[in-house]
């Protein structure tokens, strides 16, 4: 019969969720540890729809928690892949130029990289950076070698295996969703668990799991999709490395860009819409509930205030390849309609504040007996040991551990 005690649960199997575990068990051996996740696997909402890629560091404010952790974090990654023998490749990036504006913002964004400790950043001329990707057009670029993609979903996997080697007696139960708790219960889909702490990994419903433990948000999750499209077998060969606009600073988002998957395949994306629905992955869902919420929400129409134009032009691009190219077109001019095809899509959680200004930086409270990650944005994916480690430090003093 299965052992409904546990020191701790953690609620969300995505990363963020089982580094958690993950961290907390490899200084705890003895804690027994359980983690719920709702889908019947782990890492099927943001964690598995991210675009892959490992970040260096490059774009975060110099001594934010994004920053610290992303640099960190990403040592810890590549290590732990490496050992458990999961799938990546730093392969370097260059974010690209495409108008003078463009070209002043690249020395800013090299400064600001080199602050954060990154290595081996360089300003490329289009004939230097035509060696490497001869089919990309603009005035300047940035070389990032320490960039990279990896599979999100595969590590998420093997520190799920990792948590259970380290204690034979932790769970990790799929299948699983949580519906209700007190200060030593837990109610789920699999019956009721007796548990001392709760940390809470719930992504695009972190709110709600902190409103149901009656913690002041003074800001809200709202969901936000990404759609990608991915080249044809035949234009695969026009790119051979991540390719990157320079991010415009009015907006939370990096823009339109150019993967290339650790299985081969090339994506580019993601435009950003609103969505109706949080885990809403096609175009036409939607949720009456997530729909109320989110446009219930004085921040939300603030965002759409201060950002209309920039809103209605994603939307556009969402219902229109041809708008898509045209946006994939400014970098690489030669790709054609028949090179892409539809792929998959994902939702970011995007934490609003009442004001409509977005919550960008890592936010972890400690409520009552329990730990909520109310924000855990990019490079979340890329950060999350780092971010397990803080977490666990949290845990170790709230918990007396």
């Amino acid at each position: 019969m299965q052992n409904k005690k546990y020191d701790i649960a953690i609620v969300g199997g995505g990363i963020v969720g089982l580094a958690t575990a993950y961290q907390i068990q490899k200084e705890f051996p003895i804690l027994n540890i359980v983690v719920f996740e709702k889908e019947k696997e782990l890492a099927l909402h943001q964690t598995g729809r991210n675009s892959g890629v490992i970040h260096s560091g490059l774009y975060y404010k110099n001594g934010s928690l994004k920053a610290k952790n992303c640099v960190e974090g990403r040592k810890e990654l590549i290590e732990f892949a490496k050992a458990n023998k999961v799938e990546y490749d730093i392969c370097g990036k260059i974010v690209v130029a495409i108008n003078s504006v463009e070209a002043k913002r690249l020395e800013g964004l090299k400064s600001n990289g080199e602050k954060n400790g990154l290595k081996g950043l360089a300003l490329l001329s289009p004939e230097e950076f035509k060696k490497i990707e001869p089919n990309i057009e603009g005035l300047k670029a940035l070389w990032v070698p320490e960039s990279g993609i990896i599979d999100y979903k595969g590590i998420t996997d093997k520190l799920a295996e990792q948590v259970l080697v380290l204690n034979p007696n932790s769970k990790v139960i799929t299948d699983c969703e949580v519906y209700d708790y007190n200060s030593n219960m837990i109610q789920t889909a699999k019956g009721e668990f007796r548990v001392k702490h709760i940390i809470f990994c719930g992504g695009l419903f972190a709110d709600r799991l902190a409103t149901k433990d009656k913690v002041k948000l003074g800001m809200q999750i709202v969901g936000f999709r990404g759609d990608y499209y991915k080249f044809t077998e035949r234009a695969k060969s026009k790119l051979n490395h991540l390719v990157y606009p320079v991010p415009n600073p009015e907006f939370p988002f990096l823009g339109v860009h150019f993967t290339r998957m650790t299985n081969g395949d090339i994506e580019c994306g993601p435009n950003a819409v609103f969505t109706f629905k949080r885990e809403g992955y096609n175009k036409m869902d939607f949720s009456l509930r997530d729909s109320l919420q989110a446009l219930g929400f004085s921040g939300t129409w603030r965002l759409f205030i201060n950002h209309w134009k920039f809103g209605v032009n994603e939307y556009k691009r969402a219902f229109s390849k041809s708008l898509f190219l045209k946006e994939l077109n400014k970098m690489m001019p030669s790709l054609k309609k028949e090179d892409i095809v539809k792929a998959r899509s994902g939702v970011r959680a995007m934490a609003l504040g009442g004001n409509g200004e977005v919550i960008d930086d890592f936010k972890i409270i400690k409520n009552k007996k329990n730990i909520h990650v109310l924000n855990a944005p990019s490079p979340a994916a890329t950060a999350c040991l780092a971010i397990g480690k803080q977490i666990m430090e949290k845990a170790k003093s709230h918990f007396n551990l």
